[in-house]
């Protein structure tokens, strides 16, 4: 099934459809589990999806029509981040690992000075976490209380990437955790 990234005009014509899109679910596991159609108009106004650091994209599909929407974060930094969000209705359903695959393709075939692609998720998605697994991303940092969730709690921010040597190759380089720290 391929997966099609289409790129979106969050100030002009794809405004309302997004708005909608973000307002009209909910993301468990986003530090803004139930965004406001009022936060996403001030953040879409405010450029967090269009602008020298943002792009954003709708997750189009052949077989299954949209999936929800990508953005791509830190776009003027060598290691840009991401933020993934597919629609309730094709949640569980093993698309993710096929999304993180065609975003990874599309972020080291188009930005060749892009070495390292990151992202980030809370310590409890699980699902989330086995998918970096799977599609070859490695686990680099563990921010202990690092997110705030809806009850007050903090959780950890589990950091993974993916190197484009690693995409390139079908390697995966693993973190010396316990490297000597000389002296």
């Amino acid at each position: 099934m391929p997966i099609r990234f289409t790129p979106l005009d969050p100030t002009g014509a794809d405004r309302d459809a997004l708005i909608a899109f973000m307002s009209s679910q909910s993301f468990p596991f986003h530090v803004r589990t139930h965004p406001t159609a009022t936060q996403i108009s001030q953040a879409i106004d405010d450029g967090a999806y269009a602008d020298e650091d943002h792009a954003s994209f709708w997750i189009d599909s052949d077989e299954h029509g949209r999936l929800g929407f990508f953005r791509l974060e830190d776009l003027s930094d060598d290691a840009p981040l991401f933020d993934l969000r597919l629609d309730t209705a094709h949640r569980g359903r093993g698309l993710a690992a096929e999304v993180l695959h065609a975003a990874t393709d599309h972020v080291f075939t188009t930005m060749p000075e892009v070495n390292r692609f990151e992202g980030q998720t809370r310590e409890d998605n699980v699902a989330m976490r086995r998918v970096f697994v799977r599609c070859g991303w490695v686990q680099e940092a563990y921010y202990r209380e690092g997110w705030p969730v809806d009850d007050g709690r903090l959780l950890a921010s589990v950091a993974y990437s993916i190197l484009r040597r690693d995409w390139r190759d079908g390697t995966v380089t693993p973190v010396v955790w316990d490297a000597p720290l000389g002296g």
